[in-house]
């Protein structure tokens, strides 16, 4: 061995040590205290409410005590947990493991219902009951998020009418009159501004996706800056797999882009009407993936690439799945209307997020950071800061624009 590979050797393994020493530092300095599940099991032994600090200005103190005040009213075990959720947390983001953990940690207890956020979508609720389905809790709190009456709610009401709904014991009816009527929702109205004709997708696609791309950068550098320093371990292996998650994702974007361009190279003028359309798609989807810095931006590059090849084709299919466009092409179309909006917006879906829909199940959704640093759905970033958003991967463009339309 060189005297020069000893070195290098020797430098890593330095290195390696002290990783190691200043994990296993974190961890015993988290270990000194109760963990975060036990916390918050602790809080619940004295109250029925526990809202993390960072949601103080959405339920105050005045709030949680009426909610208390309600669930005792109720005579019912009812707890509500209002916690941020993301990826690398103490829960990994996921209202199951929080709700799981939670009840663990409780004292002797028969019966348990457990209204919790939801790890998928800010903002909403996830209900759980043990030991059986006595109450229809999960029904009941999902369906407060359907009501008309909520369409304007703040958490902190939501959060009651939830508590109501489990204590008048018809969650599955709830949910039902609720959900009745997502079927037959029309595709949004076409505004003034995307009037225009013939292969307008070009345009729309450089004018909103290079601008939002280098906004993006902004924010991400931004985001970082601000963000918390996380657990050593749990957050260096989140990291890892996220960011082979992107390679994998990178590979497949850049293998269908060059696929495309042999095939619009190939592809025989006179009999090909739409090879100009494929050409721009074919040039939007370079420029996007040279630029692309995560996951939402090379799931765009792909969207892409899926339009060219139906230019190319001449038969537009649905655009990518809305609201994971890495499921790939969507199945089928259906009505969804976001929690705390008014309009029900009618998006492509893939097989596997419509049976999470129809089973009332939060779909698996592709996320992104917003302007706070936080990971949030992609379609809850401001459409001004993402052409992701404002497009929805294709579910939410005009006919006249392109991609997702003829559907």
């Amino acid at each position: 061995m060189s005297t020069e590979a000893k070195r290098v050797i020797t430098a890593l393994a330095a290195l390696l040590l002290a990783v190691l020493t200043t994990t296993g530092t974190a961890i015993a300095a988290d270990g000194d205290g109760p963990s975060a599940g036990q916390r918050i099991a602790n809080a619940l032994r004295t109250s029925p409410v526990y809202v993390d600090a960072a949601y103080a200005e959405a339920v105050p103190p005045s709030r949680q005590r009426q909610l208390s005040d309600r669930i005792r009213r109720t005579g019912l075990p009812i707890k509500v947990v209002l916690i941020p959720l993301a990826k690398g947390d103490a829960f990994d983001g996921e209202s199951d493991l929080l709700a799981g953990t939670v009840r663990d940690r409780l004292p002797e207890r028969r019966d348990l219902v457990l209204i919790t956020s939801d790890g998928d979508f800010p903002d909403s609720l996830q209900g759980y009951e043990w030991p059986g389905d006595t109450h229809q809790a999960r029904s009941a709190v999902a369906a407060a998020g359907f009501l008309d009456e909520m369409r304007d709610a703040g958490l902190a009401d939501l959060t009651a009418k939830a508590v109501d709904l489990v204590a008048e014991g018809k969650g599955e009816q709830r949910y039902e009159e609720a959900m009745s009527d997502l079927g037959g929702t029309a595709r949004p109205t076409q505004s003034s501004s995307d009037s225009g004709s013939g292969s307008g997708m070009t345009g729309w696609w450089l004018l909103i996706a290079v601008p939002a791309l280098a906004l993006t950068v902004l924010a991400t550098r931004a985001a970082l800056l601000r963000s918390r320093t996380a657990p050593a371990v749990p957050q260096l292996v989140f990291t890892t797999a996220r960011a082979a998650d992107e390679a994998q994702v990178r590979r497949r974007a850049e293998a269908e882009v060059l696929a495309l361009g042999e095939a619009t190279r190939a592809a025989d003028v006179a009999a090909t009407p739409g090879l100009q359309q494929a050409l721009d798609a074919y040039a939007a989807a370079g420029t996007v993936l040279d630029e692309a810095r995560g996951l939402p931006d090379l799931a765009g590059a792909l969207a892409l690439a899926q339009e060219g090849r139906d230019a190319l084709a001449g038969s537009p299919g649905l655009p990518l799945c809305f609201f994971n466009p890495l499921h790939g092409r969507a199945a089928l179309r259906t009505g969804w209307r976001p929690l705390g909006r008014r309009d029900r917006l009618d998006v492509a879906v893939c097989q596997e997020c419509a049976d999470a829909l129809r089973d009332r199940r939060a779909p698996e959704v592709l996320t992104d950071t917003d302007e706070d640093g936080r990971t949030v759905p992609y379609f809850e970033v401001p459409a001004r800061r993402s052409a992701w958003a404002a497009s929805g991967y294709g579910s939410l463009m005009p006919p006249s624009a392109g991609l997702g339309g003829a559907r």
